[in-house]
């Protein structure tokens, strides 16, 4: 297996599986009909996001455990179910803890199974493109709700929200277990025919070092900091984009959603974009361009108010969001090695978690006392992103 391996191939594949699980991206098109349907606010519904993104260290790291362990395939396969049938049952909820238990905690789990093992059994088959792999690979988690969002419209508007989540439910079932069939586990120490390690960003500390040893160094705080305060605003925007479009820029329900799509597609654009740049420029250099855009893409929202702004602030931010998720894989196994990448990124990833937790409940907390104005909780998105580039500096010059 190992000499006829087929790593674009199971590329393609793990992408493919991801583009199903990234739908909690077009979350946004979902919360403001599941409001109307069933009556519940929106910090209610929110929280189902919160949870389903925050839930995800649990099964990044089991997942990633077990894919340093040789079972990728079933790992991806039981986490595309997982998340498939949150989805779906999510269509059954009468409560907003019924859909806790769904979309938040069921869906939330198997996503993180399917992300930590497609991710990290992937870029394992790259060590010669291991920005662009990590590119591509998570460009299927920020595309999907390219897809997904006038999918969703469509099925919102021609039945209701509940159906929606039912009929894509079984969708993205169907997909997993196709893609399934194709995904195969990396082979240790894999190297492309004719490649050899010659670029020092590449193997900066590229000695294999476990969780424990990982947790004793101090690069590793700073880069879970980093990916924290990096994926605030990113989140924040992918669960409020719809509803920020309506309120703070008066757009139609459907001219929102096409916001959504066009933030998604952003997000898969950038983690490719950016994966490719850091290959060249370096990790940490393509971060300090990063966290500046993101800030000015913040003070765009914030201070005009016309559709022209909202979509350079939503090209920015969604560009930049990609960026920060297409980046940050590559810095833990340049740091701690490809060994134990899938347990080591898991960890790292609670920084992720802790900003799906916080960031859209921030937002929703903050634009519920505001009427609906979202300014403030950009302050507090430019002001995070701002400490990201200052930490981003002491990464570099440490």
């Amino acid at each position: 297996m190992e000499k006829t391996i087929n790593r674009w191939q199971i590329l393609v594949a793990s992408t493919a599986v991801l583009l199903c699980t990234g739908a909690i991206y077009a979350f946004s098109v979902f919360a403001g009909p599941l409001s109307q349907v069933k009556g519940w606010s929106m910090e209610e519904i929110m929280l189902a996001f919160t949870i389903n993104a925050a839930v995800g260290p649990i099964t990044m790291v089991l997942g990633g455990f077990l894919t340093d362990k040789g079972l990728a395939k079933w790992v991806i396969a039981v986490g595309g179910v997982a998340f498939s049938l949150g989805f779906f049952l999510t269509g059954l909820a009468q409560s907003p803890l019924m859909l806790y238990l769904t979309y938040g905690v069921l869906s939330g789990l198997g996503q993180g199974f399917a992300y930590s093992s497609c991710l990290s059994n992937t870029i394992r088959l790259f060590p010669d493109k291991r920005g662009l792999a990590s590119g591509l690979i998570t460009a299927g988690m920020g595309g999907a709700a390219i897809i997904a969002a006038p999918i969703a419209t469509a099925l919102i508007e021609s039945k209701d929200v509940m159906f929606a989540f039912k009929m894509m439910g079984i969708t993205y079932l169907i997909v997993v277990l196709i893609a399934s069939f194709f995904i195969k586990r990396a082979p240790e120490n894999y190297k492309p025919e004719g490649w050899s390690a010659k670029n020092p960003r590449t193997t900066r500390n590229a000695y294999d070092k476990n969780w424990q040893e990982m947790l004793r160094t101090r690069e590793f705080y700073l880069i879970i900091i980093m990916l924290l305060v990096g994926s605030f605003s990113g989140l924040m925007i992918a669960s409020n984009a719809a509803v920020i479009g309506q309120q703070m820029f008066h757009l139609t329900m459907r001219t929102a959603a096409f916001y959504v799509s066009l933030y998604s597609l952003c997000n898969c654009l950038g983690r490719v974009v950016w994966g490719t740049i850091s290959d060249v420029l370096g990790r940490a250099k393509t971060l300090l361009v990063i966290y500046t855009v993101v800030s000015l893409s913040l003070l765009v929202l914030t201070f005009f108010s016309s559709g022209g702004a909202f979509a350079v602030g939503i090209i920015g931010l969604g560009l930049c969001f990609g960026g920060v998720m297409g980046v940050f894989p590559s810095i833990v196994m340049e740091n701690y090695g490809p060994m134990n990448q899938g347990t080591n990124y898991g960890i790292v990833f609670i920084g992720y978690s802790t900003a799906a937790f916080f960031g859209p409940r921030v937002a929703s907390a903050i634009a519920e006392n505001n009427q609906g104005n979202f300014t403030n909780a950009f302050y507090v998105a430019i002001v995070l992103a701002i400490i990201g580039l200052i930490l981003d500096f002491i990464y570099i010059y440490k």
